[in-house]
């Protein structure tokens, strides 16, 4: 159990040692992992980035996540729920999903590039992981920019999830947690857990 997102970076920060001042970047998926990765970057006097996906809800589910797509266009579908929903539909949402992470993406970076990440290590971070669709895509989308290696932090995952993660090219994946005490939902770990906004994302993002 962790107090808040800020001290399960600092928890992941001291995993992380290795890599202070190396040739490496934090990658935070938004919101709530740019709370942990701002605190990691700082740990490891190193820069801060974020990798921005955007779930693809059940039409007559919306918070039943039948796939994830980036802003580049980069798509993970749970293949078995994706064919029971018209296709039209679909395709239609993924590129809607799409445009929504493009402006996040700006908003949140103000405009700026993405890091550089050729031969560089690739730190991705988040507050959590459940299903794994996130955080797959999140490892597919790093691996397209040639980083020299992957490592995926987070305090906490289920063990199916990470054999998942580690399957899309994750070359190291640390965990707070163990795998098999994972209580079916992220925030149940925490004792204070907040929703994170804009807002906040973008003050740790200028920090």
């Amino acid at each position: 159990m962790f107090r808040d997102r800020e001290e399960a970076g600092e928890k992941l920060g001291d995993m992380l040692v290795h890599y202070r001042g190396q040739n490496a970047v934090v990658l935070a998926l938004p919101r709530g992992g740019v709370v942990l990765g701002r605190v990691i970057a700082h740990h490891l006097h190193i820069p801060l980035d974020i990798v921005v996906t955007r779930k693809i809800g059940h039409p007559t589910s919306p918070e039943y996540a039948i796939g994830v797509v980036d802003e580049s266009g980069t798509t993970i579908l749970n293949e078995a729920e994706a064919k029971t929903v018209d296709q039209a539909w679909l395709k239609k949402e993924v590129m809607r999903q799409q445009q929504e992470a493009q402006r996040r993406s700006n908003l949140y970076r103000k405009g700026k590039n993405p890091l550089n990440l050729a031969g560089k290590v690739a730190i991705i971070v988040d507050d959590g992981i459940a299903t794994g669709l996130t955080m797959r895509l999140a490892v597919r989308s790093v691996k397209i920019r040639e980083p020299n290696k992957i490592v995926v932090a987070v305090p906490v995952a289920p063990a199916g999830s990470l054999r998942a993660i580690r399957s899309e090219g994750a070359d190291e994946i640390i965990v707070l947690e163990p795998p098999e005490e994972f209580m079916g939902a992220v925030g149940a770990h925490f004792e204070e857990f907040p929703q994170v906004d804009d807002a906040e994302v973008m003050r740790l993002m200028a920090k």
